[in-house]
């Protein structure tokens, strides 16, 4: 199946060269994450995996936010897709698609839409961007997102960005491993485009079993992570792709990747 508009409501795809592209798409209400939308993800999240085209995925939000958060006014899905799943769902496909993931953040990343940015590979962000986790201020607590987010925050930076609920800036953003780096505004799009073309340029196959295998051992004990991990290294080292990269390095060239 290839990345394609198959009706959406809430968000937008597009294909240029081996880049694909996810906007979610409610500018008007700063792209609020309700069932709809997450619905929509699920369906676009799987055309991208499944296509052989798209070799990088970029995440994104239209006007001038990412995502303001979860729609508290949409319970329920209005799309006449049939339902994937819910929002657990949606963070659970990322480590699935074996294509790296680039947050484009573009503006504001709150609550639910901070747990998309984080659940990305990597996050660009415009130093203008805020980003957060303001539900305790309502009542509420970041429940969900915080699985993904202790992956790439610390404990300490973690417990006072959720019980506090403050804004921070694109730079503490950064300082705090939760986006990989902020970037003047008028320079998000170039360092986005540059990081997507170095990622698009590596061998498919590599990137596919890599990040499955990152994925794969992150929370497994030692004992039993370096064990696989032996046997991965064996699978990959039988790849076409493995062959043609060992190849071009006798050969003083650039490699040929065909994805095998």
């Amino acid at each position: 199946m290839s990345m394609k508009d198959r009706g959406y409501g809430t968000i937008r795809v597009a294909l240029e060269g081996a880049v694909g592209t996810i906007t979610l798409d409610v500018p008007e209400r700063k792209n609020p994450i309700g069932p709809q939308m997450v619905n929509e993800l699920l369906y676009a999240l799987d055309d991208a995996r499944d296509d052989p085209d798209v070799r990088v995925l970029v995440l994104t939000g239209a006007g001038d936010a990412f995502s303001a958060g979860g729609d508290l006014k949409q319970m329920s899905s209005s799309t006449g897709l049939e339902p994937k799943g819910d929002y657990a769902d949606l963070l659970l496909r990322f480590p699935k698609l074996g294509k790296p993931t680039i947050a484009r953040v573009n503006g504001a990343a709150m609550g639910g839409g901070l747990g998309l940015v984080a659940s990305c590979d990597f996050a660009i962000a415009k130093e203008s961007a805020v980003l957060g986790t303001p539900e305790v201020r309502r009542g509420l607590f970041p429940m969900m997102i915080m699985a993904v987010l202790a992956r790439v925050v610390s404990r300490r930076r973690l417990l006072e960005m959720m019980l506090l609920g403050e804004k921070m800036s694109a730079r503490e953003a950064a300082a705090a491993e939760l986006v990989t780096r902020a970037v003047p505004d008028d320079r998000l799009d170039e360092e986005v485009a540059a990081l997507a073309s170095k990622l698009s340029a590596q061998s498919p196959t590599a990137l596919r079993m890599g990040l499955a295998a990152y994925h794969h051992q992150a929370d497994r004990a030692l004992e039993d992570a370096l064990p696989y991990l032996r046997d991965q290294l064996v699978a990959i080292l039988g790849t076409e792709d493995a062959r043609e990269g060992l190849m071009a390095f006798m050969e003083k060239r650039e490699p040929r990747w065909t994805g095998r």
